[in-house]
C-alpha cells in the first residue's frame, strides 16, 4: 500500500469565509498525514484547525513575505512551503487549496490509481477533472476562462514546485507528465454570501496586482459577473452538508445569458456541441498511451 501525505496553505480562512475545516476533512481519509502551513492570521484561522483534532494534522506557522505582490506568487511560496515540510517517507502528495474539496465517491478511484501509477516512475502526477461553482451551491461556470483540469496529487519529488500562482505544478521548470484519474475537484471559491465575496475579492486582488485600493461596493453582483453558468444537477461531498443547509442568501441567475466576445462564444459553443476545447490551456503533458 502506497503512503500519502496531503498539504495545503491557508491565510484568514475565517475572516473570508473559506470552506477550510470541509477541505481538510475531505482530504483526510485518503492520507497519512496532513501538513497546513498557517499564515500570519489574526482571526483564528489556527485554533480552528486546531479544533478539527486529528492527529494526521500537523500545523506549520509562517509568515507571508509581503514583497510578492504580482501575479499571486506568494501563493506558489506558501504552497511550496507545505510541500517541502512533507517528509520523505510519503510516496505520494495530495495538495488541496482551502476552497477545494474531494467526493467521498471518489476515494476508490482515486486510491486504485495511486496506487496503480505508483509502479511507473515515469507517472509524475494525477490530474483531477473541476466543478468551479459561481454564487451559490447550485450553479457550475462553464467558460473557457475556468480551467477543467489540474494536478491535484504529485509524487514527493522535492524538485517539483508550484508554478506562478499556485493552480498547478512545474518540475525545473517543465510541465509533469501526469494520467488522468477519473475524480473531481469542488471548487468554492466563488460561493459566499455577497458581502464577504467581495471582502475575499478584494484581499485576494492584492497578491494579484499590489493594489490595495478597496472598491466601492459592499456585495460582489454575482448576476452581473458572470459570462455562462450551468445548473449543476450531481450531489455534494457530505462534509459540506451543514454549511450549504446554512446558506443564507440567494442569487437569480438566467443561464440562458451568455456574456462573452463573439470569438469566445463560437469556441463555447464548438465545445460544448462537440466536446472538444480548442486553444486549451494545459499546465501538464498527459503520459503518451502505450499500444
Amino acid at each position: 500500500m502506497v503512503t500519502v501525505c496531503g498539504f495545503t496553505f491557508v491565510k484568514n480562512a475565517v475572516k473570508l469565509d473559506f470552506p477550510l475545516v470541509e477541505s481538510i476533512l475531505s482530504a483526510l481519509p485518503l492520507c497519512d498525514k496532513f501538513v497546513v502551513v498557517v499564515g500570519d492570521s489574526a482571526d483564528g484561522t489556527r485554533e480552528l484547525i486546531e479544533k478539527i483534532g486529528n492527529s494526521k494534522i500537523q500545523i506549520i506557522d509562517s509568515v507571508w513575505d509581503e514583497s510578492q505582490k504580482t501575479g499571486g506568487r506568494v501563493y506558489a511560496l506558501e504552497t511550496d512551503k507545505a510541500f517541502q515540510a512533507v517528509a520523505l517517507e510519503y510516496d505520494w502528495c495530495l495538495y488541496i487549496q482551502a476552497d477545494e474539496l474531494l467526493h467521498e465517491e471518489d476515494y476508490p478511484k482515486i486510491q486504485d490509481a495511486l496506487n496503480e501509477w505508483h509502479k511507473h516512475p515515469d507517472v509524475e502526477g494525477l490530474l483531477f477533472n473541476y466543478f468551479h461553482f459561481y454564487g451559490s451551491y447550485d450553479y457550475v461556470a462553464a467558460s473557457r476562462k475556468w480551467y477543467r483540469k489540474e494536478i491535484r496529487i504529485i509524487r514527493n519529488d522535492k524538485s517539483i514546485q508550484s508554478y506562478r500562482d499556485a493552480q498547478g505544478f512545474r518540475k525545473q521548470g517543465k510541465k509533469l507528465t501526469v494520467v488522468p484519474v477519473d475524480a473531481t475537484v469542488y471548487h468554492y471559491g466563488w460561493v459566499r454570501p455577497p458581502a464577504l465575496m467581495q471582502k475575499k475579492c478584494e484581499a485576494v486582488k492584492k497578491y494579484y496586482s499590489g493594489t490595495t485600493n478597496v472598491s466601492q461596493a459592499f456585495e460582489f453582483d454575482y448576476e452581473q459577473n458572470f459570462d455562462v453558468l450551468t445548473k449543476f444537477v450531481g450531489t455534494h461531498p457530505e462534509v459540506m452538508k451543514k454549511r450549504i443547509e446554512a446558506k443564507n442568501w440567494e442569487i437569480n441567475v438566467d443561464t440562458s445569458k451568455i456574456r462573452m466576445k463573439f470569438k469566445y462564444r463560437l469556441l463555447y459553443y464548438f465545445e460544448k456541441f462537440v466536446g472538444i476545447r480548442l486553444f486549451e490551456y494545459k499546465n501538464y503533458q498527459l503520459k503518451p498511451k502505450t499500444k
